[in-house]
């Protein structure tokens, strides 16, 4: 059933990135693991995803234990008392949205003596049940954190409202491609869009995503 799951995502990423004139390859399928087991992420790192998103750090802390050579982000919200538990272990973290977590994870970079790669999320439909900056706030943002030099932002984040249609998803997608090419700099490209999930990856992969975050299209819902 995973295998099939896996095709049948790839081909879709595929298209979609044709569509756009793109290169698959430039997108990275991360499988998020939510609603996997152990077993399930066994399965889809042999089957070839080196990706994987958790939203949880202590809940899903045996699941990033479970595979060695496997690259973790971290997509859910991050308390700052749990950057310790979350430095070691991942690769990344794509929900940084405001400074005092940013000084937290400097702080910690520091201790640890590591660099970490981060994304701004960005609250781009402005739900009030969705975490993120404001849109407007991003460049003020950029501007406060130059100073954290243990935090390398290497681009966006956002979640698009969850609608039946994928094709309502496309504004939001798009307004946070072009929230980034406003706000890259020479010294700051930000490279990485994260957007897109089970329901409207592709039509995120044609604005620009350079991520998509998938579960349920992998995992199935459990």
């Amino acid at each position: 059933m995973f295998a099939d799951n896996y095709k049948l995502v790839l081909a879709k990423i595929d298209s979609a990135a044709k569509r756009a004139g793109r290169n698959p390859m430039d997108i990275t399928l991360i499988a998020v693991t939510k609603s996997a087991v152990i077993e399930d992420i066994k399965l889809a790192f042999e089957q070839g995803i080196k990706d994987f998103g958790a939203n949880r750090v202590q809940e899903e802390a045996d699941k990033v234990r479970s595979i060695t050579g496997a690259r973790w982000h971290f997509i859910g919200h991050l308390q700052r008392n749990k950057v310790k538990y979350v430095l070691p272990v991942y690769s990344s973290v794509q929900t940084l949205d405001r400074i005092s977590l940013a000084g937290e994870l400097q702080r910690y970079a520091v201790k640890l003596d590591q660099m970490v790669r981060v994304l701004i999320q960005v609250n781009i439909s402005g739900e009030k049940s969705k975490f993120g900056l404001p849109p407007d706030d991003l460049a003020g943002f950029l501007k406060e954190i130059r100073g954290c030099d243990r935090l390398k932002v290497q681009g966006l984040m956002t979640m698009a409202p969850f609608v039946d249609d994928p094709e309502m998803a496309r504004p939001y997608f798009r307004q946070l491609r072009q929230l980034r090419d406003k706000n890259a700099r020479p010294d700051l490209d930000l490279p990485e869009l994260s957007m897109g999930m089970t329901n409207d990856f592709e039509v995120a992969v044609e604005e620009g995503a350079t991520m998509v975050r998938i579960g349920s299209a992998l995992f199935g819902i459990k």
